[in-house]
């Protein structure tokens, strides 16, 4: 079918069709947009564990991979290079990992080790036998992957505007963990993440903590960055001299990295919200959290977060019924609010457009 042909100019514009919001064709067509990078773990996580199985990587891809830390640290498939079974069922601390179905076992750069009942095989093993790497990025104390070698996310702009949090020091608190279903595409999520503009009527107590006011949205070659600002007397980042927002009262950074990837710094520490896709009609949020200074926690915008995302899986489940009346096609965007999903939806269309 044509492609959306999003206007770059958001006066003009107009946003997605419905037809990508209920059409289980393009749901399969915007599989491949998964490829690019992804959030695999803080590095907290992998402190006290030598491998650890990304599930969540394996529910966007269908590709079944793990982090193992040696030497250094790698993604490998968690795939057996004899018969397909699945390697790490569960994080564990190994030095070598033995398939539980026939003993193939690996070590932990991914070679072959040792394969019984093999001695006959010619031209057995071979570089096929050794586990399959993939790109693996670390940033900022997380770590990245991807099906395959992407560009590079615009990583030292982001550290600079983000870097004096030192999140690489923050601490996973397995208390925070949470996995929501919706019943929505996964795009009506990252739509409605991208914009500040239905705080006022969709989150009133987020409103309390935030000045809408000077709320302001950033947009750059891979993402958007939303920028939160503290009311009056409420908890804020203390910025260092010569920060870009210096001189600002800043309760919070929102950072979305295309194409599903949401990272929100509070003065407390980090949450991240990870997209999974489900279906046409409903998606998974993978939550987690990792705290710098847990005195925080009760405190301005980030202190709110289970009812914020309990609202925002209320609205957007409402508007998933909404998409498929034959009375909605494709809406505006507002100019002054909603540049985010402007340029979620120009860079949609442009990927589309390389199918």
């Amino acid at each position: 079918m044509p492609e959306p042909g999003i206007d770059a100019d958001i006066r003009k514009a107009r946003t997605l069709p419905s037809i990508y919001y209920t059409e289980p064709s393009e749901f399969e067509r915007l599989k491949s947009v998964f490829k690019n990078w992804q959030f695999a773990a803080h590095n907290s996580e992998l402190e006290a564990t030598s491998l650890m199985p990304l599930d969540h990587f394996e529910t966007i891809t269908g590709d079944s991979v793990m982090l193992l830390r040696d030497q250094e640290t790698r993604c490998l498939s968690n795939v057996c290079t004899h018969r397909g079974m699945r390697l790490a069922l569960e994080p564990c601390n190994k030095k070598t990992l033995q398939c539980r179905y026939h003993g193939r076992t690996f070590n932990l750069d991914g070679t072959l080790r040792h394969m019984p009942e093999f001695e006959q095989v010619i031209g057995f093993p071979s570089e096929a036998d050794n586990l399959q790497q993939y790109p693996l990025k670390r940033w900022m104390g997380m770590y990245f992957t991807a099906q395959e070698d992407v560009p590079d996310l615009p990583w030292k702009m982001l550290e600079k505007r983000l870097g004096f949090l030192e999140p690489e020091t923050f601490r996973h608190d397995i208390g925070r963990n949470r996995d929501h279903t919706v019943d929505a595409h996964w795009l009506l999520y990252v739509d409605n993440y991208l914009e500040g503009f239905h705080i006022p009527y969709v989150h009133p107590e987020l409103n309390q903590a935030l000045d809408y006011s000077g709320y302001v949205t950033e947009t750059f070659d891979g993402g958007v960055l939303q920028i939160g600002k503290a009311v009056e007397g409420d908890v804020k980042f203390e910025l260092p001299p010569g920060h870009p927002d210096e001189g600002q009262d800043i309760a919070a950074y929102y950072l979305w990295l295309f194409p599903n990837m949401m990272f929100n710094f509070y003065p407390w520490g980090l949450s991240v919200n990870i997209v999974m896709p489900v279906s046409h009609k409903q998606c998974r949020i993978l939550y987690r959290g990792y705290v710098g200074d847990a005195e925080l926690a009760s405190q301005g915008a980030g202190s709110v977060l289970d009812t914020v995302e309990d609202q925002d899986q209320w609205v957007i489940e409402e508007v998933q019924k909404g998409m498929t009346s034959s009375a909605y096609h494709r809406g505006r965007y507002s100019p002054t609010r909603e540049q985010g999903v402007h340029h979620f939806h120009r860079m949609l269309s442009e990927f589309l457009e390389t199918l």
